[in-house]
């Protein structure tokens, strides 16, 4: 299953429907909403059709120009930032249901194990660059989804390129408490951290970084990342080809033991 972000989110379009509708029904011209908003026609337009996201500013005129009592204005709660990219959306319901996950990451620190200063930065330095509200929601949206960490009846499995640990996101002391967060999570019963040692560059990751889970309903996913997009994989050869690789980068990586050990060594260092 693809997901695809090809149509504007639904909320934009049933929001500008909106406040089309309440101008028509007020025999209020495009014209006269735009200039009372202060935009161009053009602008509103695009915003009426769902091109663009509606504004927070459009909604409240155009409720008091129309005479909405607050049945456009309601529509805000809708039009806040996402917690999430769009493309990752089904994926997070499905983590929701999981009862077993399984990561391997060879260039970030998985979302659930980084901490608030880490996503930070990373967020902060998308291209092209998010607005303060975006990077804010994220960023919380981020820290309130390690509360699954919590859930002590789902098994979490980690597996990160020892490249991943080396490299200092946004310098030395963020790096440290990072480490330290990975190393805290990894000491739970219900959490396996493991390092996979760059000294075999040839490894069954070489494709990049995936996700496993299985569900209560016993289904089993696989998700895989790639610019601007997101695939869930369902069927059972695509799914069986990723849990093979898993499996061989279990074996090749160190134990959990070691791996504290190394991550501990990491830190020391620094």
């Amino acid at each position: 299953m693809a997901i695809e972000n090809s149509e504007p989110p639904m909320t934009w379009r049933y929001c500008g429907n909106q406040v089309k509708l309440w101008r028509t029904q007020a025999q209020v011209s495009r014209e006269a909403l735009a200039k009372e908003a202060d935009y161009a026609a053009e602008y509103v337009k695009s915003m009426e059709q769902g091109r663009r996201k509606p504004t927070i500013h459009l909604l409240r005129v155009a409720d008091q120009l129309c005479g909405a009592r607050g049945l456009l204005t309601a529509g805000e709660e809708y039009l806040q930032p996402e917690k999430f990219v769009s493309y990752s959306a089904d994926y997070m319901l499905y983590e929701l249901d999981a009862v077993a996950l399984y990561f391997y990451q060879a260039s970030l620190v998985p979302g659930l194990l980084q901490t608030e200063a880490y996503a930070r930065h990373l967020i902060t330095g998308h291209w092209p660059p998010l607005g303060e509200e975006t990077i804010e929601r994220r960023v919380a949206g981020r820290m309130e989804r390690q509360a699954l960490l919590s859930k002590d009846t789902v098994s979490f499995s980690f597996v990160i390129s020892e490249r991943v640990l080396r490299l200092a996101y946004g310098g030395g002391e963020l790096h440290k408490a990072q480490l330290a967060r990975m190393l805290e999570v990894g000491e739970q019963r219900n959490v396996d951290v493991q390092v996979l040692l760059d000294r075999d560059m040839v490894n069954p990751g070489l494709h990049g970084p995936f996700v496993l889970l299985s569900t209560e309903q016993h289904e089993h996913l696989a998700y895989v990342e790639m610019h601007g997009g997101g695939v869930i994989h369902a069927e059972a050869e695509k799914v069986d080809g990723l849990r093979q690789r898993y499996e061989k980068l279990l074996q090749q990586a160190l134990s959990p033991r070691d791996s504290t050990d190394f991550i501990a060594k990491l830190m020391g260092d620094l």
